[in-house]
């Protein structure tokens, strides 16, 4: 009898999910900016760390700023590509997410810039209504993905899985 571990096989990496509620609260960016970047540094993803704690941060200020209630970051991995989704309670899509389109806000303006740069720094992203909901949930659904992408497409299916 051998008390030797087994010697491990690499095989293909494990796809995973986190979900993390957040209150309508002006600390919740900042939670799931530091909360994203722990996912990603520990699951290997470190070269899109920067970017994801970006965009989440921006979907989930706006989040804060246009929603009546709490909101909700998942994040999965599918193979090479993680998919970051935020769920609110307002059901109406931002102007970008609709294609309306809309000149670029000014420089200097403190507003109106992050969903031009989920456009600019997503492999793809989108979002879609939820209304009328089986389980009764509404909201809409704001998502991005990193790795594996082409940069800048964009999709208003929600996410197979």
């Amino acid at each position: 009898m051998s008390c030797a571990p087994e010697p491990y096989e690499a095989g293909p990496p494990e796809d995973w999910e986190y979900t993390l509620q957040v209150p309508r609260d002006p600390l919740a960016p900042c939670i799931a900016r530091r909360t994203l970047r722990t996912i990603f540094e520990e699951h290997g993803f470190s070269e899109y760390a920067d970017t994801a704690e970006l965009l989440t941060s921006e979907l989930v200020t706006n989040s804060y700023r246009y929603a009546d209630g709490p909101a909700s970051v998942r994040v999965r991995r599918d193979g090479e590509r993680v998919r970051v989704s935020v769920w609110d309670a307002n059901p109406k899509l931002p102007a970008l997410a609709t294609g309306e389109q809309s000149a670029p806000p000014p420089v200097d303006v403190e507003r109106g810039r992050g969903l031009g740069l989920v456009r600019l720094c997503a492999d793809s992203w989108g979002g879609f209504s939820l209304r009328d909901q089986q389980q009764g949930l509404g909201g809409k659904m704001m998502w991005f993905e990193l790795g594996g992408g082409v940069p800048g497409t964009t999709s208003a299916e929600p996410f197979a899985g």
